[in-house]
């Protein structure tokens, strides 16, 4: 138990209320510091007319994280959070009328894709085993552990890790392998897309991301109840309970340092002293405005950035049978789209559209009764100046355009509420540099090698969120607070050992 310590967290997005939580178990005086008015960063809601809206992540995977920060504080988490497993994870609809349900028992799944799209049963079934032998033999170990430290080398699981991998999962891009996998070129869009859960090319980014899917399709996802905005309030709500102090509407100006020593922060003008700080903020913005190092934020500009989003937000009025919480309209021409994406840095005429919609879990309380609250996003490049009033008029129109034709309905004219999220105020809202929502992708063979470790070279000074290691979503995010945690907590035993 740490005695008379000090902790500031800047930032009070999902990342940074789990660091709270955990510093504050280990006896920190713990303050958190945010620029907006509310928590979450990220992961926050809003309303239009009758309309509830989580305004960003709406995948849940995963609930244990949640429940071990409960338990770690001594609570039940089941008194304070509940979530309900999916039984279909997603609805796929493909331009020429074809409709997957993606249940999320892999058996299920496979019989499926083997029905409406002619794939083999045995080929979804061998590559879900692959994905689960990935994730638990490789993954487990990357993700829960710093990639910077010399202790992760002498870890157990590093021997097992090792015969695990092969080649093809460091060397082929997600695509080449699905390609050698499965037989039918919709199931490898399909199983592509989960490229854009850390905002990556699947033509690009290591087949070791195929681990993805097993989150999905042998854990499982789930709906929590009330929304996303339900982790962010009980997070934040347990916090307080432990005796987490928040600041709200404060913005961090500058981060105090001597020398190679962190001595706290300034707020308002003021010196806050801190014997450890942790910054939920974008690693290059941290850099760049906190510690005022441009050859440092730059250092971090070498590695490319993530894709971005433009999302509208859609109360509309009427409910669709054919719909659930995630549905996906794809494009025609998967490659072409990331091209845009990663490459041309422009808007797609034929963008894939991803709509979440929550009332259907809970009809009447987040949409009126027979209506639906939709969110409704397309994957955007990450903003480099681009015109984006122009790319939204361009993006409402195709997506529009997308669904009325597929879904057999004037949308537009079901529209009654509406809102926009562009990559600029993603930016200006989250201080995600250019809007990027995973911080950088992993486009590269070595990218997960590449993110900032959780450490850095000013004793007592720590990063957690999705631009850092191990990477964005919320389990993500979530794994980086127990890593920095447990640096902090041996760090200071080394400290006191050393005195």
């Amino acid at each position: 138990m740490v005695v008379d310590s000090k902790a500031i967290v800047i930032g009070a997005g999902i990342a940074g209320l789990a660091a709270a939580i955990r510093l504050r178990v280990q006896g920190f005086e713990v303050n958190v510091f945010e620029q907006n008015s509310y928590p979450g960063g990220k992961l926050s809601n809003f309303k239009l007319g009758d309309y509830q809206f989580d305004a960003g992540p709406s995948l849940f995977t995963q609930p244990e994280n949640i429940r071990e920060l409960f338990e770690l504080a001594g609570e039940d988490m089941t008194s304070h959070f509940s979530c309900q497993q999916m039984p279909v994870s997603c609805n796929y609809f493909y331009e020429d009328g074809t409709f997957v349900q993606a249940f999320s028992d892999s058996t299920a799944l496979a019989q499926e894709l083997e029905e409406k799209l002619g794939e083999p049963a045995g080929n979804t079934i061998a590559f879900l085993k692959q994905s689960a032998g990935i994730y638990n033999n490789i993954g487990t170990l990357f993700l829960h552990n710093s990639l910077h430290k010399m202790a992760t080398l002498f870890n157990r699981g590093v021997l097992s890790a090792i015969k695990y991998t092969r080649l093809r999962y460091l060397f082929k891009s997600m695509n080449a392998l699905h390609e050698q996998q499965f037989q039918q070129a919709k199931t490898i869009q399909l199983f592509n897309r989960y490229a854009t859960y850390n905002g990556s090319n699947p033509y690009q980014a290591p087949a070791m991301l195929t681990m993805i899917p097993h989150l999905e399709h042998n854990q499982g996802s789930y709906y929590p109840v009330g929304g996303m905005i339900s982790i962010t309030n009980a997070l934040y709500r347990l916090a307080e309970r432990r005796g987490v102090v928040f600041h709200f509407n404060a913005p961090v100006e500058r981060i105090i340092r001597t020398e190679n020593l962190v001595k706290g922060v300034v707020v308002a003008g003021e010196n806050i002293e801190a014997d450890v700080v942790v910054s939920n903020m974008d690693i290059y913005f941290t850099y760049k405005h906190l510690l005022g190092s441009e050859v440092l934020a730059k250092k971090v500009l070498k590695q490319e950035r993530s894709s971005s989003a433009y999302i509208f937000y859609w109360g509309i009025k009427k409910s669709f049978d054919q719909l659930t919480l995630h549905n996906i309209f794809f494009t025609s021409d998967y490659k072409k789209e990331f091209d845009h994406l990663f490459k041309t840095g422009s808007a797609q005429d034929d963008p894939t559209v991803y709509i979440n919609i929550t009332s259907k879990c809970e009809p009447g309380l987040q949409a009126p009764n027979g209506k639906e609250n939709w969110f409704v996003m397309v994957n955007a490049p990450a903003n480099r100046g681009q015109d984006w009033e122009a790319y939204g008029i361009k993006y409402r129109a195709a997506v529009i355009e997308k669904l009325s034709r597929m879904l057999g309905e004037d949308i537009g004219a079901l529209i009654e509420e509406e809102q926009v999220l562009t990559p600029v105020t993603i930016e200006s809202k989250t201080a995600s540099y250019m809007g990027s929502l995973y911080g950088t992708s992993s486009n590269s063979k070595m990218a997960a090698f590449m993110r900032h470790p959780n450490f850095s070279k000013v004793e007592g000074l720590y990063f957690v969120g999705g631009s850092v290691h191990p990477g964005g979503g919320i389990p993500l995010c979530l794994n980086s607070a127990k890593i920095m945690a447990g640096m902090v907590e041996k760090d200071r035993k080394h400290k006191t050992a050393s005195h």
